[in-house]
């Protein structure tokens, strides 16, 4: 292990403490990054894609459950106590509607697709449905990864020195809505996390790097004795602390993540919103959305937002008054960029929750829980876009037109970065899983 001591410093936090930096332990959620990169080596990825033309994909998870009636299918001929507040506006595109309070979503309907007959989701609080493909407590008995390490593990790096997923989750108070780990692909699979020490671990924060890399090459002059009686073990030992120095001297992913340095017009136009966390739920945080867009032109594969609280057994329409603007403006704003970037034909955006409404509205003028049926936006990717596929009951209970089953969304996200949905995944134990399970498929109307 290499520990580097500098001087003492009193940083921002008020804390007097002598600046150091330790190569061998340097904590990645518990993983010495050495070890991270180690594993990343191993993975059986596809050569290298040309730079600024790899395949990714942005996931936005809402926390709660989105009310589809009230958002993107409204049924407004349907009864009292189903019929929700609010008034359907034309959009982009012929034939869609949307809900009033989506007014830049509805001018940017020729960008997206509408899926409004998701099915086969279960009635559970949490995100593992979304992100691995199965309930939460099959993910757990069976050890499921999520889909950005799957990706982390298939495609690999496109950069050296950016990792191929990135988690944007804050850690939320109802612990299922946080991310699922890497299960059986090993942690050296989990993807980076943005509000711990990970990203923190990536810089230089206690000192400067002239004086890190005169330090290192005084490693090295050691490490060349070394070498001459040491054996292929430590020799290989050398090339992954070789690329731990290189990560942790490369300030791509750090500039990557810092929104201050974007365009003010781009900032404004995609609203910054707040970190604070929203019920037990995740926070409506703006930047992190255009965070992502940054990540995935920087390199990333895979990045990952959880976004706002939409569990609304009370008060429903009052909060979606006071939220849908925001959220309005950020996700149009997310979309309306990736084609204005021409990063379309390569980036999946995808907005998804874990189950719809109630079509009646409760006591409380809230909409409890309804898995039976429920609705995604997707854009990007290459898909074909500008329309609305599925179609429910006539008061959004039921699909009653093209069911589209919620493992389909990970199976055309596969399809998008050019992995086949079907194809085996080897765990770190040599065991060989398939991605999803049986019955998921692309979601064709959108890629063909």
């Amino acid at each position: 292990m290499l520990t580097i001591f500098g001087n003492g410093h009193k940083y921002c936090d008020g804390v007097t403490r002598r600046s150091f930096l330790q190569i061998g332990s340097l904590a990645m959620g518990g993983l010495a990054l050495p070890q991270l990169l180690k594993a990343e080596s191993s993975i059986n990825s596809q050569a290298p894609d040309t730079q600024g033309m790899h395949k990714s994909v942005i996931m936005v998870y809402l926390t709660g459950g989105l009310p589809h009636q009230d958002t993107v299918d409204l049924k407004p001929d349907a009864p009292d106590g189903i019929r929700g507040e609010f008034t359907p506006i034309n959009s982009a595109v012929p034939d869609i509607q949307v809900c009033e309070l989506l007014p830049r979503l509805a001018n940017c309907t020729d960008k997206m697709a509408i899926l409004r007959s998701i099915v086969g989701q279960r009635d559970e609080h949490s995100s593992f449905q979304n992100l691995t493909g199965y309930p939460r407590d099959v993910a757990l008995r069976d050890a499921r990864p999520n889909f950005g390490s799957v990706i982390a593990k298939l495609k690999g790096p496109v950069d050296p020195v950016i990792p191929p997923f990135i988690n944007l989750f804050p850690t939320m108070q109802h612990r299922p809505y946080n991310i699922p780990g890497a299960g059986s692909l090993g942690a050296g699979m989990r993807g980076v996390r943005a509000d711990g020490e990970d990203l923190a671990g990536m810089k230089l924060r206690y000192i400067d790097e002239q004086r890190f890399r005169s330090r290192k090459a005084l490693l090295e002059q050691i490490d060349g004795i070394r070498r001459e009686h040491a054996d292929e073990t430590l020799a290989a030992m050398d090339s992954t602390y070789q690329k731990a120095f290189d990560v942790l001297t490369s300030s791509k992913l750090v500039n990557a993540l810092d929104v201050e340095t974007a365009d003010p017009k781009t900032r404004e136009r995609y609203g910054k919103g707040s970190s604070r966390h929203l019920g037990d739920g995740a926070p409506m945080w703006n930047d992190q959305l255009l965070q992502a867009r940054q990540l995935v032109e920087a390199g990333v594969r895979c990045v990952t937002v959880a976004y706002g609280f939409w569990d609304t057994h009370g008060n429903n329409f009052n909060h979606l008054k006071n939220h849908l603007p925001l959220f309005d403006q950020g996700i149009s704003a997310l979309i309306e960029d990736i084609y204005e970037r021409g990063l379309d034909k390569d980036v999946t955006v995808v907005v998804c929750s874990e189950f719809g409404r109630n079509p009646t509205i409760n006591a409380n003028a809230g909409r409890d829980h309804w898995p039976r049926v429920n609705c995604a936006l997707m854009a990007g990717g290459g898909m074909n876009v500008g329309f609305a596929l599925g179609k429910t009951d006539k008061i959004a209970g039921e699909a009653v037109d093209r069911p589209i089953h919620y493992t389909d969304l990970l199976a055309t996200i596969y399809h998008n970065l050019e992995i086949e949905p079907d194809a085996r995944l080897e765990e770190l134990s040599g065991g060989r899983i398939p991605l999803l399970p049986p019955g998921a498929a692309v979601i064709e109307e959108l890629v063909t």
